[in-house]
C-alpha cells in the first residue's frame, strides 16, 4: 500500500497495479481443515495439508488475478515462512523468480536502497515436495527446504508471467534501532519497489 502511494505522489509513467491480498483469519465452521481440496482461482486444485500454509492460498489467487488482469509482471511480498528466517535471519530477503532479469532488477533496486535479497534456487527437483495424490498441488512440501517449496508453489501460479517473489518474514521488522530504522516494523520492500518502478520508468 506504502509503495502504490510512492509511485502516485512521484507520477511514475507506468501502469502499476497493487494488490492487497488481506483477509481475516479467524476460525469457524467454514475454516480449512487438512484434507480439503479447493479450487485457485487459475483453475488449479490445492490439497490443505496444513492449515499454517495459509497466507500462500490468498496469494495465489492475488497472482493468478493480476494475470487474469494482464500483469506483465509480478512482484509478490509476503511474510511467508520461517525457513527463510532460519536461512538468512534479518540480513536479507529470501528472493525467488522465474525470470532472472527481472529478478536482478529487483535485487538492484534493492541494493540500491539498503534491503538486501539473496536469491535462493529454484530447482526442479523441488516440486516433487509439493505434488499430491489428489489434487495438482499441496498447500506445503513440508519443513525440508520450505521457503523454496512455498516459492514453487506459487511459481504454479504465476506460469510464464515474469515474476519474482520476495520472501520477507526475516526482514520485515528489527528487534533494535538500525541506521534510519527504529525498532519494530521496517516498511521492507518499499523502498525496493520504489527503486524498481524508478528503473522501469526510465527511457
Amino acid at each position: 500500500m506504502a509503495a502504490i502511494a510512492a509511485a502516485a505522489q512521484l507520477k511514475l509513467p507506468l501502469n502499476v497495479i497493487a494488490i492487497v491480498a488481506a483477509t481475516e483469519n479467524l476460525p469457524g465452521g467454514a475454516a480449512l481443515k487438512p484434507g480439503d481440496v479447493l479450487t485457485a482461482i487459475t483453475g488449479k486444485t490445492i490439497e490443505i495439508m496444513t492449515t499454517d500454509a495459509e497466507g500462500r492460498l490468498t496469494l495465489a489467487d492475488a497472482i493468478g488475478y493480476a494475470r487474469k488482469l494482464g500483469a506483465k509482471a509480478i512482484v509478490d511480498i509476503a511474510t511467508l515462512t520461517g525457513g527463510v528466517r532460519v536461512a538468512l535471519g534479518d540480513i536479507c530477503s529470501g528472493a525467488f523468480t522465474n525470470n532472472q532479469d527481472l529478478l536482478e532488477k529487483v535485487v538492484s533496486a534493492g541494493g540500491e536502497a539498503g534491503e538486501r535479497a539473496w536469491q535462493l534456487p529454484m530447482f526442479e527437483e523441488y516440486k516433487e515436495q509439493n505434488k499430491s495424490d489428489v489434487a495438482d498441488i499441496k498447500n506445503s512440501g513440508g519443513r525440508n527446504a520450505s521457503s523454496i517449496t512455498a516459492a514453487q508453489f506459487l511459481a504454479e501460479f504465476a506460469g510464464d508471467t515474469p515474476w519474482v517473489h520476495l520472501d520477507i518474514a526475516g526482514t520485515s521488522m528489527t528487534e533494535k534501532e538500525k541506521g534510519y530504522l527504529v525498532k519494530g516494523a521496517t516498511g521492507v520492500p518499499v523502498r525496493t519497489l520504489i527503486g524498481l518502478l524508478m528503473a522501469l520508468a526510465r527511457p
